[in-house]
């Protein structure tokens, strides 16, 4: 069974398939901002028409960046995937990554949807447009100090049975969270093309990354009691609880709107410094 299960992790997320995998996510990108570009001079120019919240994403040329950031963040996602079997820190490490790149995403979308005011005036949108992009800064630098941080940890050179076991154990999540992340992936995009032949089709960040995190925080947990196995000091176990907090506060603010979910991500990349930061000595003697 274990010979099996790392098969199955070698040949969908091993070295060469990320390389195949990492092609194609640009190539995809690349396709896919083209393709958003044509149609939105398609619909400016009123040779076709869209209606309902679908049409949000032809309002400007800026709109066609939201396909290509899609496309990489899925990219992303599958990285995330590929550093379950290495550590808590790298796993997490992937998310404020992807945290990141959302908040990007999302000004992006707001930029083709900014109303200009008169004057010393700040609209609205320019506020909030403000605040995304300090929430980006935080996120960026709490992502580039996290690898960093993380990078520079010593892991044991030795690797004992119960650790190989262990780590055998984690690879079999990432085989099931692949899995979870195809068939969310598949659902996610039938139900947004469902909504936009009903006249709808609006976009946000919840969109697949609301459920896929809900099974990430469950994969989390599992993970966290599996290590408990064969990890029983409070320190090991505090750390990784506290991993595990930093997922279920971005996912809370994938869930939420406007100030607060700018907050909660800062919130979420602070905590994970802070705790990497904390454990610094116990990473170094010994792997997670």
């Amino acid at each position: 069974m274990p010979d099996v299960n790392k098969r199955v992790f070698e040949l969908s997320m091993g070295d060469s398939t990320e390389e195949s995998v990492r092609r194609a996510s640009i190539a995809l990108a690349v396709m896919g901002f083209f393709l958003h570009v044509s149609i939105w001079a398609l619909y400016s120019t009123g040779r076709i028409s869209v209606e309902g919240g679908a049409s949000e994403l032809l309002r400007s040329p800026l709109s066609a960046l939201y396909t290509p950031f899609s496309i990489l963040l899925v990219y992303e996602v599958y990285q995330l995937i590929r550093t379950i079997p290495d550590s808590f820190s790298s796993s997490v490490g992937k998310q404020y990554e992807i945290a990141t790149l959302l908040v990007v995403r999302d000004i992006l979308k707001r930029l083709s949807e900014v109303e200009s005011s008169e004057g010393w005036e700040i609209s609205s949108d320019v506020g909030f447009l403000l605040v995304e992009c300090a929430a980006f800064l935080a996120l960026f630098y709490t992502s580039l100090t996290y690898f960093r941080m993380s990078t520079n940890t010593v892991k044991g050179e030795e690797m004992t049975g119960e650790v190989a076991v262990f780590i055998e154990a984690k690879r079999g999540v990432a085989n099931i969270m692949l899995l979870v992340f195809l068939l969310t992936a598949a659902y996610s995009f039938m139900t947004w093309v469902g909504s936009v032949q009903d006249g709808g089709g609006s976009v946000n960040r919840t969109i697949f990354f609301l459920d896929f995190f809900t099974f990430l925080i469950l994969a989390d947990i599992l993970i966290l009691l599996i290590s408990y196995w064969f990890y029983t000091d409070f320190g090991n176990l505090a750390r990784n609880t506290g991993f595990v907090l930093s997922t279920v506060i971005i996912r809370v603010a994938i869930s939420s709107e406007g100030v607060s979910s700018m907050i909660l991500f800062t919130l979420s990349g602070l905590l994970g410094i802070a705790i990497l930061r904390m454990f610094q000595p116990e990473v170094k003697k010994a792997s997670s």
